[in-house]
Formats: structure tokens, sequence, C-alpha cells
């Protein structure tokens, strides 16, 4: 029996023993694998999170980068503008009027309408709506002012109802100048009796209260004669359709 008993402990203990030995030696690996993959989850997940900031951080860098670009493209544009508007200033600058008191330097605003370049608006100062101007670019006759709903709008050579009084040739034939909205304008009502040759210049005469008399038109290029009258096609000197300034003869007195 003690025999037995002495067995059974024995064999009770090599198992205890043996299970105790087995299961630390069993558990080692899998504890180790358990916190390598613990480990390595941690890094994933750290680079993860470094990967989501990273993302971020660039997304707000990116919209940085493209206010600043919007904010550097509007003032390119502005800077072009202002180039462009000194160097239209420094050309009509250039102008013997400039020196005229009774001459102004004039800003265009923009065309009354699109798709007709014969009419502008302008910005005049103390501006008189019960007057006629005269409007010259670099010394050239370019139009006339009159009012429209009590503002200054610009009729140009062009324009089929800009008219002034000019004068042609060596003989310094009287007519109206009036538009022909085309790329010519039209002399009319110039006495028959006088010799108008294709050529002649055409300046302003200075009688009708609008231009200096001898101010440049353009040459002539045709003429006609009918009822006593004769007629003549000019090509005028100015011929720009996009100004962005003008001189206005305020008086011409």
């Amino acid at each position: 029996m003690n025999k037995e008993l002495f067995s059974f402990l024995f064999i009770f203990i090599s198992l205890l023993v043996g299970a105790l030995y087995y299961t630390n030696t069993i558990q080692a690996p899998f504890i180790e694998s358990t916190s390598f993959l613990k480990s390595n989850y941690h890094k994933v997940v750290k680079t993860i999170q470094k990967g989501f900031s990273k993302h971020f951080y660039q997304a707000d860098q990116i919209s940085i980068l493209n206010e600043k670009l919007d904010n550097y493209e509007n003032n390119h544009l502005i800077i072009q503008e202002l180039a462009s508007e000194i160097n239209d200033l420094f050309e009509a600058n250039k102008s013997k009027l400039q020196t005229n008191p009774q001459v102004e330097l004039v800003r265009v605003l923009s065309y009354e309408e699109f798709g007709n370049f014969n009419r502008l608006w302008i910005d005049i100062k103390d501006y008189n709506s019960s007057k006629i101007y005269g409007l010259v670019y670099q010394e050239l006759v370019a139009g006339i002012v009159i009012p429209k709903n009590n503002r200054p709008i610009v009729l140009l050579n062009k324009d089929i109802k800009s008219t002034y009084a000019v004068s042609i040739g060596s003989s310094l034939a009287p007519g109206i100048a009036q538009g022909n909205n085309s790329e010519h304008i039209i002399v009319k009502y110039i006495p028959a009796w006088l010799t108008i040759n294709t050529g002649d210049e055409v300046s302003t005469s200075g009688l009708d209260a609008i231009f200096f008399k001898g101010l440049k038109v353009g040459k002539v290029i045709s003429t006609t004669k009918s009822q006593g009258f004769q007629t003549a096609v000019v090509m005028p000197y100015y011929n720009s359709n996009d100004p962005s300034y003008f001189h206005l003869i305020r008086n011409i007195k």
C-alpha cells in the first residue's frame, strides 16, 4: 500500500514538474511571438498615424501654396495692368498738347457696348454736358465727346454721329467731316469750285469751337462732285481701337 502510494506520489510530482517545465517551454515562444506582433502592431499604427499627419500637413501646405499662387497671379495681373497704364501715360505725355492749359488728359473707362469699338465711356472732371469737346490722341484728331444720360461718351472718328469742321489741302477748302462706320471718314459740303487732290491733307479748321485749327485728321483718297458740292473720302490718321488715354480740349480760346 505504501509502495503504491509512493509510486502515485512520484508519478504525480513528476507530471507536475514536467507540466511546469514544458508549459514554460511552450509558452515562451508563444509569448515572444505575441510580444513581437504587439510591437509591430504599435509600429504600424504609429507609421499610419505619421502618414495621416503628413498627408494632412501636406494638404494644409498645398492649400496655403494654392492661396499664395492665387495671390501671386492676382498681383501679377495688377502689376501688368499698372505697367500698361504707366506706358500709356508715358506715351500720352509725349504730346505737345500736354503743355497747353486748355487741354487735359482723360482716362477711358470702357466701351459703351461690346462689338461697337467707336464709342467709349470716359472720365472727365467737372463735366459740362452742354458742350461738345474735341478729343485728340498723340496730336491726331480721334473724335468728339457728347453727353449721353448726362455722362461723357466718346464718338470716335468712324462713328456715324461724329462730326466736326475741317479744311483740305493748300486751298484750305472747308468741309464737315463725318464718320461712316467703316475704316474711312467722309468730308461733305466742300465747295465744288475749289480744287481738291488725292493725297491732300485734311486738318481741323477751328471754326466749330471744338478743335484748335490745324490738328491732323487724315488724307484724301478719292473725291466726287454732286449738286454744287464735293465729297471726299478720307483715310484717318488715328486708327486705334484700344486707347487708354486721350487729350480733351476744354476750350479753344
